[in-house]
């Protein structure tokens, strides 16, 4: 199976990044990030980036995150981890989730690539709760 060239629908992607952000937070990982690398990027139009806690929570992080894919109309195209399991990428063609052990991901500082990329906002905002 080869990486598919055609894009989906912009919003679709849209959404189902935000919801990949929120289903790793309900699953406690930290330090969640998802860029917009839209107009930026070869690769992707989202990336999402997050911390977890233990290879056995990154493990059901990356398996939850492929099930939503699924259900969303977004099934993964690839899904690759290191030998230790402190680096887990699921790959959805335009959206790319990256689950770090919090060593690691300091090592290879992802974010860094796109410095100049906006943080979609994924998290109902402080005043959109009051």
């Amino acid at each position: 199976m080869s990486r598919s060239t055609v894009k989906s629908d912009a919003a679709r992607t849209k959404s189902f990044a935000t919801n990949a952000a929120k289903l790793m937070s309900e699953l406690k990982c930290s330090d969640i990030v998802v860029l917009d690398l839209v107009g930026r990027s070869q690769i992707c139009d989202y990336m999402l980036i997050a911390s977890g806690t233990s290879q056995r929570q990154m493990k059901s992080v990356g398996e939850a995150i492929d099930k939503l894919g699924k259900t969303q109309g977004s099934p993964a195209w690839r899904t690759d981890a290191d030998t230790g399991t402190s680096w887990i990428v699921v790959d959805f063609v335009d959206v790319v989730v990256h689950l770090f052990e919090p060593t690691q991901r300091a090592f290879y500082d992802i974010e860094g690539l796109w410095p100049d990329a906006p943080r979609l906002t994924w998290r109902p905002s402080a005043t959109a709760t009051r």
